[in-house]
């Protein structure tokens, strides 16, 4: 209400004496009365009557109003500081037949302080403060705004009432809660889950008696199961726990973006990172080296994998755990995304009897949610299918899985020869990363098996280079391998808020030159189901390169990577972002989202 200094008073005393009651819209009119209007003084009187102010201090603001139109006495007086942002907005809420409250960070119900996001309370002067009889008592810096107030009940869809807060007093509750400096969220997150009292376990140096023992305490067990909980249901992928100097971030990573999810006290890290620690059979004692391990869990009766790694930071050590739900690797090859054209080329490809099927991409691009859907399409009762993975992160069913063990020699050459002698009928590894791993599946691929695996480039045409690189011939790739597959992925536009609309100027320019000029286009306007992101969930845009006879001959000589893509584009081959535009217009995605994701690609 009071941003930079003054201005929040414009609006407060506009209504300085009963005579004005009757241009009081109709939520100001739920408050005003007329009895109250009769006994009502304006807010200047108040302060006078109360000793805040005095009649020299009023007469001069009178005087600086005259001269000043569209200033009111209010805003004058704070200028003046003849009185302060409080003292006024008290005078006012009087006046408005309204309660003042100076809220403190142990009185906010973290439950009410959630209805609202921290931008729109920063923004607009507003703080969720409490439920009283299922009624949320709000805090406002502008208590005249009945826009504004409308606009809080829409969004938190239930009966509110106002009480008049300063805005110092909302940034200092909305620090103190958003910093980790409150333990206020801990405690009602522990009282939720049936604990009443929190002890935050301080962090004693060396002792790791006493980390063991914070780790296993009840109030630590809770918390840290809420935040797997919490981050399972809320679709993430990945939970970041980061120590800063004074704070400790939590942070998801939900549809390939990481979002801030929990701010706990800094002096938690300890024990968080110990409890985890615990679960994950990892030594509590070892703080200066990284350390790898997976934690099991249940939940709600399906089985939850984590991986988690630490490293130690410069304030202490930073743990990532992966989630690994059989729920998100459980998908269908018809629901990945794939185009019809591309997805009747991929299920021929992986009926074929042998050769080598290649998919590629980045980190985090879905390479192996495509092997292991491409794998439950065949028949597991009639096939040997065996897997080389490091590690083995989902179970398959009709797969033989084993794990690489590089400590003691169980590299994926090493588990691929023996694999081998094992008669299998389909091979899928890992990854191809070093070159006799590349040799032994290229000759597998050759002596009948269908071998599929990954590599890390970033488009189909330079995964045959990246094989010459690593050191096999060209002759022997134009041979073995099949097909390859490119993929990314891309956030769905939410269906609840989906919405058209029409592109910026330079926006309408680039999809000109790119052929898409008369079309309609679609966006997520943002909702409570999506974060007010406008995404929800992820799909596959896709590049296939299927080898043919002259493709061979191509790869047999040794071509540079520029003159295969150029050769491959000009034989049809669909591109990345071709394909991601085509699910542009099928309103699956965006243009942004689109852009973003095929930057560096060629």
């Amino acid at each position: 209400m009071f941003g930079k200094r003054a201005s929040a008073t414009k609006a407060v005393i506009e209504i300085d004496g009963p005579e004005d009651a009757g241009s009081m819209d109709l939520q100001t009119q739920e408050i005003w009365t007329p009895t109250a209007a009769r006994a009502r003084r304006s807010v200047q009187d108040l302060l006078l009557e109360r000793g805040q102010i005095n009649e020299e201090q009023l007469a001069q603001a009178r005087a600086v109003q005259a001269q000043t139109p569209g200033k009111s006495l209010a805003q004058i007086l704070l200028t003046m500081n003849a009185a302060s942002e409080a003292q006024i907005l008290s005078a006012l809420a009087e006046t408005l037949n309204l309660a003042f409250e100076s809220p403190e960070k142990s009185a906010v119900d973290l439950n009410a302080f959630g209805v609202l996001d921290v931008e729109f309370i920063r923004r607009n002067g507003v703080l969720p403060i409490r439920f009283e009889d299922k009624v949320l008592i709000v805090g406002v810096t502008d208590p005249t705004n009945v826009f504004l107030f409308d606009e809080v009940r829409r969004r938190v869809r239930q009966d509110c009432r106002m009480v008049a807060v300063t805005q110092a007093d909302i940034n200092r509750v909305v620090e103190q809660i958003t910093n980790g400096t409150s333990d206020v969220h801990i405690d009602d997150i522990l009282k939720e889950m049936g604990e009443e009292d929190l002890q935050v376990v301080k962090e004693t140096k060396d002792d790791v008696a006493d980390l063991e023992k914070s780790g296993q305490e009840a109030p630590v067990i809770k918390f840290v199961n809420y935040l797997i909980h919490h981050a399972v249901t809320q679709g993430a992928s990945d939970i970041h726990i980061e120590p800063k100097e004074k704070a400790l971030k939590i942070r998801f990573r939900i549809d390939g973006v990481l979002f801030e999810a929990l701010s706990p006290p800094h002096a938690m890290h300890p024990s968080i990172v110990a409890r985890l620690k615990i679960m994950a059979n990892l030594d509590i004692a070892e703080r200066r080296l990284p350390q790898d391990g997976r934690i099991r869990a249940i939940m709600h009766g399906r089985k939850i994998d984590l991986r988690m790694s630490t490293l130690p930071t410069a304030n202490g050590e930073k743990v990532v755990m992966r989630i690994l739900d059989n729920r998100s690797i459980n998908v269908e090859l018809d629901d990945l995304g794939f185009s019809d054209n591309h997805l009747t080329i991929w299920k021929n490809q992986i009926d074929q009897p042998h050769g080598i099927l290649l998919v590629t991409g980045p980190t985090g691009s879905g390479k192996t949610t495509t092997l292991y859907s491409s794998l439950r399409c065949l028949d597991g009762n009639k096939l040997n299918i065996s897997t080389v993975e490091d590690p083995i992160e989902y179970h398959l069913a009709q797969a033989n899985q084993t794990q690489v063990h590089e400590k003691i020699g169980m590299s994926f050459s090493a588990a691929l020869r023996s694999l081998l002698r094992q008669d299998p009928d389909v091979v899928m590894l890992g990854e191809i990363r070093d070159p006799e791993t590349a040799r032994i599946a290229v000759q597998a691929a050759l002596t009948g098996h269908l071998v599929l695996s990954t590599l890390h480039t970033n488009d189909a045409p330079s995964s045959i280079t990246r094989l010459i690189n690593i050191g096999v011939e060209p002759y022997l790739i134009s041979s073995a391998v099949n097909a390859i597959l490119a993929q990314r992925l891309v956030r769905r536009i939410c269906k609840h808020c989906k919405t058209n609309y029409t592109p910026t100027d330079e926006m309408r320019e680039f999809l000109k030159m790119q052929g898409y000029e008369h079309h309609e286009f679609f966006k997520g306007a943002g909702c409570d189901r999506c974060r007010r992101t406008g995404y929800s969930g992820r799909a596959g845009i896709h590049e296939m390169l299927v080898m043919d006879d002259q493709l061979r001959d191509m790869v047999t000589s040794n071509p540079d990577v520029s003159q295969l893509r150029k050769i491959c584009r000009e034989r049809g081959l669909t591109c990345l972002r071709q394909d991601g535009f085509e699910k542009v217009l099928k309103g699956i995605t965006t243009v942004d989202e689109i852009l973003r994701v095929t930057e560096n690609v060629n």
